[in-house]
C-alpha cells in the first residue's frame, strides 16, 4: 500500500512539475521571445504573413526608437520618479508598519485591511479621482502629482512588507537592549535596523518596480506633456499601432524590473536568515 502511495505521489509531483513548466512557457517564455523577435525586425524587411520568422534581424529599430522618439525623456522621468516614490513611501510607511508589527490595539485587523484598499480599486478609477483632488489642492506640477499618486499606490506594499519585518524582530533582543540602558533611538538603530535590512530592501524594490510600471496615474496626470515609459508604450499600442516599436519599449520596461527582482532575491536569500537570527 505504501509503495502505491509513493508511486502516486511521484506521479502527481511529476504532473505538477510539467504543468508548471508549460504554464511558464506559455505565460512568460513565448511572449518574451516574440517581443525579442519583433524588436529585432529589420525596418527594410517587415515581418508579415505567411513568413514564420522575420526575413532579417537588426538593431536598427532600437536605434530608431531611441533617436526619433521621446523614449530618453520618458526613461529619465520614470527613473527619476521611482526613487522619490520609494523613499517617500518607506518614510510614510514606517510608523504604520511599526504599529502593525509591534503593537496590539483595538481595530488592528480592520486598519490592516483598510491599508489594502488601493490594491483592490482599479488604477484608472484612482487616477481619475486623484487628479480631481490635485486640482482642488492647486498642485499643477505633473512630477509632484505623479510622485504623490505613485506613493499612494505603493504604500500598501511598503506597509505590509515592513510590518512583517517589524513583527519578526525577537522581543528578547529589544528587552536586552533596554536593560543595558540603550535609548529608543539606539535600540532602533542597533537592534531594529540590522534585522529590518531584508524588509527595507524588499520594500525599495517593490516600490521602484510598481512606480516604474504604473500607467493609469502617469497617463491621467501627466499626459500629454509629461511622459513615462508606460505612457509612451501606450502611444505605440494606440491608434498609431507600431508593434516593433512597442516591443522595444516593452523590453526596456521589463528588463530593468527583472534585474531589480533578481537583485532583491539574491540579497534576501543571503541576508534573511542571518539577519533574523542576529548572526549577520
Amino acid at each position: 500500500m505504501s509503495s502505491v502511495k509513493t508511486q502516486n505521489g511521484r506521479l502527481i509531483a511529476k504532473i505538477s512539475f510539467i504543468f508548471f513548466i508549460l504554464v511558464n512557457v506559455v505565460w512568460l517564455v513565448i511572449p518574451l521571445l516574440m517581443a525579442g523577435l519583433w524588436s529585432l525586425v529589420d525596418p527594410e524587411q517587415p515581418w508579415s504573413y505567411p513568413d514564420l520568422f522575420p526575413q532579417s534581424l537588426s538593431f536598427a529599430r532600437w536605434f530608431d526608437v531611441w533617436e526619433n522618439t521621446a523614449l530618453p525623456e520618458a526613461m529619465l522621468n520614470s527613473y527619476t520618479i521611482a526613487p522619490a516614490v520609494s523613499a517617500l513611501a518607506i518614510a510614510l510607511a514606517l510608523p504604520t508598519a511599526y504599529a502593525f508589527g509591534r503593537m496590539e490595539f483595538r481595530g488592528k485587523k480592520i486598519a490592516e485591511m483598510l491599508t489594502l484598499i488601493p490594491l483592490v480599486i482599479p488604477g484608472m478609477i484612482i487616477a481619475l479621482f486623484f487628479s480631481a483632488v490635485l486640482i482642488d489642492l492647486d498642485i499643477r506640477s505633473p512630477f509632484i502629482g505623479i510622485v504623490i499618486g505613485h506613493t499612494v499606490m505603493t504604500l500598501p506594499y511598503a506597509i505590509r512588507i515592513l510590518s512583517a519585518g517589524f513583527s519578526s524582530v525577537p522581543q528578547d533582543l529589544i528587552d536586552a537592549s533596554r536593560d543595558l540602558g540603550a535609548s529608543r533611538f539606539t535600540t532602533f538603530k542597533d537592534v531594529y535596523l540590522p534585522m529590518l535590512k531584508p524588509s527595507f530592501l524588499a520594500s525599495i524594490i517593490f516600490c521602484l518596480v510598481k512606480s516604474i510600471e504604473e500607467f493609469s496615474i502617469s497617463f491621467v496626470i501627466g499626459s500629454p506633456d509629461f511622459i513615462t515609459v508606460p505612457t509612451i508604450l501606450y502611444s505605440f499600442l494606440g491608434y498609431s499601432f507600431v508593434r516593433p516599436n512597442a516591443a522595444v519599449v516593452s523590453l526596456i520596461l521589463l528588463i530593468p524590473n527583472i534585474i531589480l527582482l533578481m537583485i532583491i532575491e539574491k540579497l534576501l536569500k543571503g541576508n534573511y536568515l542571518s539577519q533574523s537570527t542576529g548572526k549577520a
